[in-house]
């Protein structure tokens, strides 16, 4: 039976700022392993059985960030798709425009897997015996969730509950009655008493006309818009992959809504398999806490970090020494830019100082002083008034498109590597410790013609700094306007 697992990507992870930003979101967390959590899912997805092609539903801003994770690893599939949304409509749409284009290239009776990024499963061997009972099911024509046997009284998560004995028929599959939101405390602990009720893991398995038949049912104005968008798509392949563009137009038409909300919560052909495969959502840093193996005191380090009579404490530093002296049940998470300290028992709550910063406009809520680009990144070092100064790394083989600022000039000096530079009129080859002056409202271009990574500063100097202040003619990423 070929299963064909589709990863979405989306959610800017709020509460585990400022590690999770808008521009750089939760899958992409690495842990200590030095695998981020979008990278377990994909293997994790590859290694379904009979798998030969994944999915990714991910947004236009992220799709290199996500496609560089993938190429990273070594996989046994031979096709990996990118959906690319031109703006988030939650789950119901992604799921949705996911199902057309599976049904479009696999027939209405394929199987799809829908899994979210960022989930950790720690028993492999358990997720895969779930995902066969649930396909098994989902030909059929049933939406199969995936259910975890609760261990705790958790608020955090949402439930199902279901009928005692299995479905006729099938060994573990159970008829869902009902979902619950996320509950108060006096509730999750009736919820997980009566043993009727399973953690929702926001996975699900159906045929992929079983899914458009019911959001076309009880969510036509999901349903229209996804199918629309998929029509209007602007599409391109390789021997490796394929990337569907949605239409932007069609699909910002689509309401948002989950897909609980939209089909799951409404539909009489919802089913669940109870797992018991070591999952966690990662949905907090209290979460990515207990990946760390804690010391005599209760304390958990990733990084580097000294302690003094420190207890229950859970420190992650992103290079810079942390040390930390008389204090207890404190997360202290370090980045480049910004630093987080939280009471452990507060950690839901970090939420809020990311809608602070979104209200204020801050561009902590959204970006790292690293700044991911198709071409490689940019560091912000300093700035101040007008001027701000950066190190910018491109990618062997990679280009910059071909620009121009209206309002600031800059200065590009090369420290590694050999550029190739479009300066106006001129194109001119630049070795390390070499220079170029490119004033406002020139026409320029960086490229990497070489095999190592291109590493140099710029100044920038102007009345304004935005990164806004940009015209863009030409692009090999498509990022310039359509003449």
């Amino acid at each position: 039976m070929k299963i064909i697992p589709v990863i979405i990507c989306g959610g800017a992870g709020t509460r585990l700022w400022p590690v999770s930003r808008e521009a750089f979101p939760k899958p992409l967390l690495k842990l200590a392993d030095g695998q981020s959590l979008l990278q377990k899912t994909f293997v994790r997805a590859s290694n379904v059985a009979d798998t030969t092609e994944v999915l990714f539903v991910t947004s236009r801003d992220t799709y290199f960030l996500t496609k560089d994770e993938c190429i990273e690893l070594e996989h046994n599939v031979s096709q990996i798709g990118f959906i690319l949304e031109p703006m988030a409509r939650n789950t119901a749409a992604a799921i949705g425009v996911a199902a057309e284009v599976v049904r479009e290239r696999h027939g209405p009776d394929a199987i799809m897997l829908v899994m979210p990024a960022d989930q950790l499963i720690e028993n492999e061997s358990a997720f895969r015996t779930a995902v066969e009972h649930a396909a098994a099911t989902a030909q059929h024509g049933a939406l199969v969730t995936f259910g975890i046997r609760p261990t705790s009284p958790e608020t955090g998560y949402g439930y199902i509950g279901h009928e005692e004995l299995p479905i006729e028929g099938t060994q573990v599959v159970h008829k869902v009655v009902h979902f619950v939101e996320k509950p108060e405390l006096n509730v999750a602990k009736e919820l997980v008493a009566d043993g009727r009720h399973l953690w929702n893991a926001g996975m699900f398995c159906f045929r992929a006309d079983s899914l458009l038949d019911e959001l076309e049912t009880f969510a036509p104005d999901v349903f229209r818009p996804a199918l629309a968008a998929v029509a209007e798509a602007k599409r391109s392949s390789s021997d490796e992959g394929y990337v569907v563009e949605l239409d932007a137009a069609r699909f910002r038409s689509a309401e948002n809504i989950s897909i609980d909300y939209a089909v799951m919560e409404r539909s009489s052909k919802v089913t669940v398999v109870p797992c018991e495969m070591g999952w966690s959502d990662i949905g907090s840093w209290q979460s990515i806490s207990a990946l760390t193996q804690p010391d005599e005191r209760g304390n958990r380090v990733h990084g580097t970090a000294e302690l003094h009579d420190v207890d229950n404490c859970f420190v992650r530093s992103n290079g810079r020494l942390i040390g930390v002296v008389g204090v207890h049940d404190l997360i202290v998470v370090d980045t480049e830019d910004a630093l987080l300290i939280a009471a452990r028992d507060r950690a839901q709550d970090v939420k809020h100082i990311v809608s602070k910063l979104k209200a204020a406009n801050h561009d902590a809520y959204r970006l790292h002083r690293t700044v991911h680009r198709p071409w490689g990144t940019y560091t912000v070092l300093e700035e101040g008034d007008r001027f701000k100064m950066k190190r910018i790394v491109v990618k062997p083989g990679a280009a910059l498109s071909l620009q121009m600022h209206h309002h600031r000039s800059e200065h590009w000096i090369v420290v590694r590597g050999c550029a190739e530079i479009v300066n106006g009129e001129q194109t001119i080859s630049l070795q390390p410790n070499e220079s170029t002056y490119i004033p406002a409202g020139h026409r320029h271009r960086l490229i990497n013609p070489g095999v190592v990574p291109l590493v140099l500063i710029e100044v920038q100097c102007g009345e304004y700094l935005g990164e806004d202040d940009i015209v863009r003619f030409e692009d090999v990423y498509g990022r310039a306007p359509v003449n």
